[in-house]
């Protein structure tokens, strides 16, 4: 690809930070538990094929792998799947194994089980007619008179591509006594029994909605199937019920604008907000299985709070007063544990990567909390050379306020330095100011970032969300050619040395920001999405009428899709694509690299075998994040 050159020559800085180191970097810790001193979670592998695997740390501290290779514990439940996991005391772990997506039983700390033959995992659901057919997520246990079941959600996928999903329970006495209590919408998550398991709570929603556009909270009376709504409808979005007693639950709405906790009666006739606030205690649910909140033995509530990054606090119901703990995170995942008296979740920071902690949230009004880390995603943090984010905001039009994060370069030169835009995925989805080594990786060699929560962006607020609603393809790209434009009005950027690059929904909006706008010297797009009607007839069923959401009727296509602006774009592009990808075709990005080609616009089209949406293996992550390095240093001349 020819380089297109600025005014003044561009040497990119030495870095101790490789493509290697990035790649590696990439554990993707998720769903930690906690049980007395011991401590589960998921982890990625991606030296060994992206494999994802269930992690045991003993009360001395020791770690172990409860799942060897070929074992994989991932759900393909809407394709982003989710907790794959559950610990089952005194009988196991409960785990959706990839290839065949049936739940097996294993043992949940080493040394279980009276011989080694006896530890391999053996299957608690049915053998599906095909591979996947049938798949579980969102995995809670119960202990019951015949002892424990597990409830979760199950989505079956028919020869006639039809999809359904519903709520089952699971006896691990036998492979196929599944019992099926929930069934009738699109989608379910958060299956929740009463404590004296006689009602069964839980999410339900159905198209074109999302889970961060309108559910339902519901409740079952298991002796007769006996069902009614107790929060929730087509503006609200209800997550994450969590029973108080028998007669009411905790749960999340936005109901105020903001996703704040409330305490409603089981029957549905009163609710209360139990600390209403402009802020954030929840993020949308792209995964099933994560409670963004739990409650302590004592009965107050540990919390994710904030804007755009959550704070970690303690809420007493009764009171209203929430105190943050004095720990070392300046943000949290939304997706907590506790077994009364020890908190566990995944904490992180500027300069501390993604990590499971423990806390003992005990002291003052809560204001104590003795933190252990337990684990983190990048074990080698290089000193010196990680940048320090600043909370910004800037005017994408009158009174249109958008928000990021900026990552400074190295050594900026006189007169602006080359500057990267990233774009999330999602679109509803958000950027934090975690310690990423892919912006390290740039701004030690010189080159910035700015990571932009473009209106649609989940983290401040329903309204927030509410402007990309029939705007997918103008809010997102007015806001990040915004972006752009006050880099230079800042004397931060070179104007002529500024890429944007995304994934997904992101590299949607890379293209077509590129088509629209002339400020980018180059794109890269990662399983973007180009065209509209292709995309609604093969991706997969959870987002298949997202479209009607984001974008609107179908006349509106032509006008919004990047592959409608291709004609327009002149600068180099790079495209990116897994070619097992379920969510966005590999179509969509050869499409728009064909167009692009036949113009004669600077185009590399890379492929990879085997990737999905979202590249898992150690290979595949290198290799890509150096041809995006390359066209990088080429743009920039």
């Amino acid at each position: 690809m020819p380089p297109t050159p600025g005014p003044r020559p561009f040497s990119p800085r030495p870095s101790p930070i490789s493509t290697t180191d990035v790649a590696r970097a990439g554990l993707r810790l998720g769903f930690p538990s906690v049980l007395g001193r011991e401590t589960w979670w998921e982890e990625d592998r991606p030296a060994e094929g992206g494999r994802r695997t269930v992690v045991h740390r003993a009360a001395d501290g020791t770690l172990t792998d409860l799942l060897p290779a070929p074992w994989d514990a991932r759900t393909r439940v809407h394709e982003y799947g989710g907790r794959s996991y559950v610990v089952v005391p005194r009988h196991g772990l409960v785990f959706a194994h990839h290839p065949d997506q049936r739940l097996y039983l294993a043992p949940s700390r080493p040394g279980d089980g009276p011989d080694p033959a006896a530890e391999r995992p053996v299957p608690v659901t049915p053998a599906p007619d095909a591979p996947g057919a049938l798949r579980y997520a969102d995995l809670r246990v119960q202990d019951g008179p015949d002892g424990p079941r597990v409830w979760c959600v199950r989505e079956r996928h028919r020869q006639d591509a039809e999809v359904t999903r519903s709520i089952v329970s699971v006896a691990l006495s036998g492979a196929g006594d599944v019992t099926e209590w929930a069934a009738g919408s699109d989608f379910y998550a958060s299956p929740t029994p009463s404590p004296d398991g006689r009602h069964l709570a839980y999410i339900c929603w159905n198209h074109p909605h999302m889970p961060w556009t309108g559910t339902e909270l519901r409740v079952t009376r298991l002796s007769d199937g006996a069902t009614w709504t107790v929060m929730g409808g087509p503006d609200e979005s209800v997550l994450a019920p969590l029973w108080c007693g028998e007669r009411h639950l905790y749960a999340v709405s936005d109901r105020s604008g903001w996703w704040n906790l409330y305490r409603a009666d089981v029957s549905g006739s009163s609710c209360e907000a139990l600390c209403p606030l402009d802020e954030e205690f929840a993020g949308p649910p792209w995964q099933l299985g994560g409670l963004p909140y739990a409650v302590l033995g004592d009965g107050r509530i540990a919390v994710p709070h904030g804007r755009g990054d959550l704070r970690l606090g303690v809420l007493d119901p009764e009171t209203g007063r929430l105190s943050d703990l004095d720990v070392p995170y300046r943000g949290w995942s939304p997706v907590l544990d506790t077994d009364g008296d020890v908190l566990v979740g995944i904490g992180y920071g500027p300069d501390v990567p993604r990590s499971v902690v423990r806390i003992d949230p005990t002291g003052d009004a809560g204001r104590a909390g003795r933190a252990e880390e337990l684990r983190r995603e990048i074990d080698d943090v290089p000193a010196g050379v990680l940048p320090v984010p600043r909370a910004v905001e800037f005017e994408a039009g009158p009174g249109m306020r958008v928000h990021a994060y900026l990552y400074p370069p190295e050594g900026a030169d006189e007169g602006g330095a080359p500057y990267v835009v990233f774009v999330h995925g999602g679109p509803t989805g958000h950027a934090t100011s975690e310690l990423g080594l892919d912006k390290a990786f740039l701004t030690s060699r010189g080159i910035g970032v700015i990571d932009v929560n473009y209106g649609g962006s989940s983290g401040y607020g329903r309204a927030y969300r509410e402007r990309l609603r029939g705007r997918w393809g103008v809010t997102d790209v007015e806001d990040v050619v915004a972006a752009a434009k006050w880099l230079v009005a800042e004397g931060l950027a070179d104007p002529a040395r500024i890429a944007v690059r995304g994934a997904s929904a992101g590299g949607w909006t890379v293209m077509a920001a590129c088509g629209a706008s002339d400020v980018f010297a180059g794109g890269v797009s990662v399983a973007g999405v180009s065209a509209l009607a292709p995309l609604v007839a093969a991706t997969h069923d959870f987002e298949s009428r997202y479209v009607e959401w984001l974008v609107g009727p179908e006349d509106r296509y032509a006008e919004r899709e990047p592959l409608a602006l291709a004609d327009r774009v002149t600068c180099p592009m790079l495209l990116m694509q897994g070619l097992a990808d379920p969510v966005v075709p590999p179509a969509q990005s050869q499409a728009f690299a064909d167009r692009l080609t036949a113009r004669g616009v600077p185009c590399t089209y890379l492929t990879f075998e085997g990737e999905a949406h979202g590249f898992r293996r150690l290979e595949t992550r290198a290799a890509a994040l150096a041809a995006e390095l390359s066209f990088y240093l080429q743009i920039f001349g």
